[in-house]
């Protein structure tokens, strides 16, 4: 037998190429973190699509369920399509204790149902399972608190909303092949139109602190 012929054969199958999952838009993660300036301390509000890259993010003085409800009421109202699901870890603010169970339906729950929002909790003890908006919430830190000093809680305020509005209207991001996070949203109002509320073309800067 030729030594040839005991070769194996060549693989005439390429390997498969594996896809990363796509979500459609409206799918926020949405997480606190404890901010402060001179004037004393603040809880930052930030949630962020885990397709589109759209973030909004509020200053608040306390971090309550009444504040998180209205947190999620505000973002529904500056996003110009609807949310679907909302990402949150299992803190007080969004969901009851396991002692408090039998309590009355927790707000931030109740808001989601009657605007049909899936609410998911996080794993215990897995906080990485919510790290997108984590990493939100330290890119908004880096580029505030932990590089400027702010007098008092306006200053982080105006500053807060100019570094938002940069970051949805001006940057540039890999995850969307080099579109801005307001362009991939317009250019899912090409594709799916049936997914929004209104024509993000109207929007402008300025609408989402």
């Amino acid at each position: 037998m030729p030594w040839h012929s005991r070769l194996p054969e060549p693989e005439t199958d390429k390997p498969v190429k594996k896809h990363f999952k796509r979500y459609p838009i409206g799918d926020f993660h949405v997480d606190i973190a404890e901010v402060h300036t001179a004037e004393g301390k603040l809880y930052l509000f930030v949630a962020i699509d885990r397709t589109s890259k759209f973030a909004f993010a509020q200053l608040h003085g306390r971090a309550t369920k009444m504040v998180a409800a209205q947190f999620l009421r505000k973002l529904m109202d500056a996003v110009p399509y609807h949310i679907h699901t909302v990402l949150t870890d299992n803190g007080i603010q969004f969901t009851h204790r396991s002692c408090d169970r039998c309590s009355f339906e927790h707000i931030f729950t109740r808001v989601c149902q009657e605007h049909d929002i899936e609410h998911r909790l996080t794993q215990v003890k897995h906080p990485w399972t919510n790290g997108q908006v984590e990493r939100m919430n330290r890119t908004i830190k880096e580029a505030t608190v932990k590089r400027f000093h702010y007098d008092d809680h306006a200053q982080l305020q105006q500053h807060l909303a100019s570094f938002i509005d940069a970051y949805n209207f001006a940057r540039r991001l890999k995850t969307l092949k080099g579109l801005t996070p307001y362009e991939f949203v317009c250019k899912q109002w090409d594709s799916q139109p049936e997914l929004f509320k209104t024509n993000p073309g109207q929007l402008t800067a300025g609408l989402y602190t």
